[in-house]
C-alpha cells in the first residue's frame, strides 16, 4: 500500500508539472476499456490515425466539445480513424462516464485513465485536449478541437477547424501544418488516497457495507466465487476488493444514473467507497468485536419471496460438462395450469448457483417450446426475484405451462443442477395485470469488424400505462442500449441507458411505483450498438456477419418493458392456495 501511495503522489506531481513530451513521441500506455479490461493502443488495430480526447463529466469545455468530437468521430471513421475518449475524472462514476461518451460520441471508444498513464504519455495536463496519433502511434497533433470556445467567452463560430485540418494532413500523408495549439480545459486532478482521521475497522465500518451490498452473492454456496462473511474472508481479498470498488466494477450495476433513478439500484455511495478504500489502505484492521457479517434475512429454506405456495421443479437433474461451450438448455416445468392462475411473486432457484449463468422463464401453451413473447421474469446472479406490489399480479392463462431457457457455464469440473421455481399467490384482490411490451429486431445483420453497429426496435403501448421497470438482453457483441419513450405529443424521454452492457450481469431496472406514466400510443424505442470488431475481447469471431440466433455466438436484441394499464380495476379475488379466481 505504501507503494500505491508513492505512486499516487508521483502521479499528482506529474499532473501538476507534466514532463515535456515532444511532438513525434510514440505513445505507449495502458488504460481500462468500458468492459474493465486492461488495454493498450495497438489493440485498436491497424488505423490510419487515432484521436485521443481527454474528458471528465463535469468540465464545461469538455461537455461543449464532446458532441462535436462525436460528429468528427463518425465522419472520419470510414477513413480509418479511430476515436478514443479517455476519462480522467478521479471522482467520475465509471458507468456514468461511459454513458456520457455513448450519448454524445457513440462512434468513439471509451478509456478510463485512472492512473493518468495515457495523459502522461501524451503530454496532456488539461481536459478538452485532443491528441492525434499517426499509424505508428506517434504524436502528430496536440491541442484543441477548434478555437470557438474558451474559458470565459465563445466565438459565433470557429475561425480554424484545428482537429479536422490535422486529420486531413495525416490522411494525406503529409506533415501536420500546425502540430500544436493552446488548450482551454480543466486542469486534470489526480486521484487522492483517502486519509480519514481514524482508520475504519471491519467490525464497525465494513460489516454494514458487506451486509448491505455484498453477502447476497458473496456467501457460502452463493453465485460469487468466494464468500465475504468473516474478517478472514475479507482480509484475504482486501486488495482485490479495493480495486473493484475503486473502479466501480462491484457491486455490479450497469444503468447510467444520468437520466433516471431505479429503486433497485446497486452500488456503493461515495462515502461507502471511501470507507472501503481507507480500510484497505490502513491494513484492513479488525476492530473490537469483529463478528461475522450476517447473511440476508431469508426463510429456513432460503426463498427470498417468502415461503412459496407452490414449487415446481425439473423432473431430473441437469448434468453439465467441465469445459467447453454449453448451448442453451430448454425445459418445460412438469405442471399444467388447468385454470387461469394469478401469481404475485416468482423466484427461480438453481441448486448450483455457480453453474447457472442466467435463466429466463416464460408462459407457453402446453406442449409448445420456450418463446420470448411469453417472457415473465428471469434469474441473474445477484438479481432480485420478481415480487410485485400489492394488487399487481401475473396471469398464467388456462392451458399453459412454464418453460425455462437456461444458460449454463463450465466451472472446470463436472457439475449437476436442478432448477426450482417458487410461486406465491396473491392475498388481496388483483386490480392490475402485469404486462410485458417487447421491442426486438430479428432481421439485423452486423457486418464483420463493425465497432458500433446500430440496431433499432420499438413497441407501441396500447393503453394509458404505468411503468414497472425494464430489462435488456443481448449477447457477447452487445455494447450498449438506450431506451426512450416517444410520447404522442412528440416529446421524447430517456428511460434507461446501459452504456457498457455486460452479458454476465443482466440486471433489471425498476422504477418506484407510479413514477413512470405513459399515455396510450407512447412508442417505446430501443437503440443498441454492437461491437463486432477485434477490439471487443469477447467477440467469438470478428470476421463473420452476425445475425439473430439463440446461441451465444449469435446475437439478440431485446428490450422488455414491464407495465400495467393505468385505468384497469380488475377486482379479481384469488384463492391464495392455488391462484385461481374465486
Amino acid at each position: 500500500m505504501r507503494c500505491l501511495l508513492v505512486a499516487l503522489f508521483a502521479t499528482a506531481a506529474l499532473a501538476q508539472e507534466p514532463a515535456a513530451v515532444p511532438i513525434g513521441s510514440e505513445v505507449k500506455a495502458s488504460f481500462v476499456d468500458l468492459r474493465w479490461q486492461v488495454r493498450q493502443l495497438p489493440e485498436l488495430g491497424s488505423t490510419h490515425a487515432t484521436i485521443v480526447y481527454f474528458a471528465t463529466i463535469e468540465c464545461p469545455l469538455v461537455q461543449r466539445y464532446l458532441p462535436r468530437l462525436g460528429t468528427i468521430a463518425a465522419e472520419y471513421a470510414p477513413r480509418g480513424v479511430v476515436t478514443l475518449v479517455a476519462n480522467v475524472g478521479a471522482g467520475d462514476p465509471f458507468v456514468d462516464a461511459v454513458g456520457d461518451v455513448l450519448e454524445k460520441a457513440p462512434k468513439a471508444e471509451f478509456a478510463k485513465d485512472t492512473e493518468l498513464a495515457l495523459a502522461k504519455a501524451c503530454g496532456v495536463d488539461r481536459t478538452a485536449a485532443v491528441v492525434v496519433l499517426d499509424r505508428e502511434r506517434r504524436i502528430v497533433y496536440r491541442g484543441r478541437i477548434d478555437d470557438q470556445h474558451g474559458y470565459s467567452a465563445s466565438r459565433a463560430k470557429a475561425s480554424r477547424d484545428d482537429l479536422r485540418l490535422a486529420l486531413d494532413d495525416v490522411l494525406a500523408q503529409q506533415p501536420v501544418r500546425v502540430p500544436e495549439t493552446a488548450i482551454s480545459g480543466c486542469k486534470i486532478t489526480p486521484p487522492v488516497a483517502p486519509a480519514p482521521s481514524s482508520p475504519p475497522t471491519f467490525a464497525k465500518d465494513i460489516v454494514p457495507v458487506l451486509q448491505q451490498h455484498c453477502v447476497a452473492c458473496h456467501r457460502p454456496g452463493g453465485e460469487a466465487p468466494f464468500p465475504l462473511v468473516t474478517l478472514a474472508d475479507t482480509q484475504k481479498h482486501a486488495a482485490m476488493i479495493a480495486e473493484v470498488v475503486e473502479q466501480g466494477r462491484m457491486p455490479p450495476w450497469y444503468g447510467s444514473a444520468t437520466h433516471d433513478r431505479f429503486v433497485n439500484h446497486r452500488g456503493l455511495s461515495a462515502a461507502e467507497r471511501a470507507t472501503v478504500l481507507a480500510w484497505v489502505t490502513a491494513g484492513s484492521p479488525a476492530g473490537d468485536g469483529a463478528a461475522e457479517a450476517k447473511l440476508p434475512a431469508v426463510d429456513a429454506d432460503g426463498w427470498r419471496i417468502g415461503k412459496p405456495d407452490k414449487i415446481l421443479e425439473l423432473k431430473a437433474p441437469v448434468r453439465l460438462p467441465a469445459e467447453g461451450p454449453i448451448p442453451y438448455r430448454y425445459f418445460v416445468l412438469p405442471f399444467h395450469f388447468a385454470e387461469d392462475t394469478w401469481v404475485e411473486a416468482i423466484e427461480i432457484r438453481p441448486e448450483n448457483e455457480r453453474a447457472l449463468h442466467h435463466c429466463n422463464l416464460a408462459r407457453v401453451k402446453f406442449g409448445e417450446k420456450f418463446s420470448q413473447e411469453g417472457f415473465i421474469t428471469g434469474y441473474v446472479p445477484g438479481g432480485d426475484p420478481l415480487a410485485m406490489d400489492p394488487g399487481i399480479a401475473v396471469r398464467i392463462p388456462a392451458g399453459s405451462a412454464l418453460a425455462l431457457q437456461a444458460h449454463y457455464v463450465p466451472t472446470g469440473q463436472p457439475e449437476v443442477d436442478r432448477i426450482r421455481v417458487g410461486l406465491r399467490f396473491p392475498r388481496q384482490k388483483v386490480d392490475k395485470e402485469m404486462q410485458v411490451a417487447i421491442a426486438a429486431d430479428f432481421r439485423f445483420a452486423i457486418p464483420p469488424g463493425a465497432r458500433a453497429h446500430p440496431v433499432r426496435a420499438s413497441r407501441t403501448l396500447r393503453d394509458d400505462a404505468i411503468g414497472i421497470g425494464m430489462f435488456v438482453h443481448m449477447h457477447l457483441r452487445g455494447r450498449d442500449m438506450t431506451a426512450t419513450a416517444e410520447l404522442p405529443d412528440g416529446s421524447v424521454q430517456t428511460l434507461l441507458v446501459v452504456p457498457n452492457y455486460n452479458f454476465d450481469w443482466q440486471q433489471s431496472y425498476r422504477w418506484a411505483r407510479g413514477a413512470k406514466t405513459f399515455p396510450k400510443g407512447t412508442k417505446i424505442k430501443a437503440l443498441a450498438h454492437f461491437d463486432n470488431s477485434a477490439w471487443n475481447p469477447f467477440n467469438p469471431d470478428p470476421t463473420q456477419t452476425v445475425k439473430f440466433g439463440l446461441e451465444t455466438e449469435e446475437e439478440m436484441m431485446y428490450l422488455f418493458t414491464f407495465w400495467y394499464a393505468a385505468n384497469e380495476q380488475l377486482g379479481v379475488s384469488v384463492d391464495p392456495k392455488n391462484g385461481h379466481v374465486l
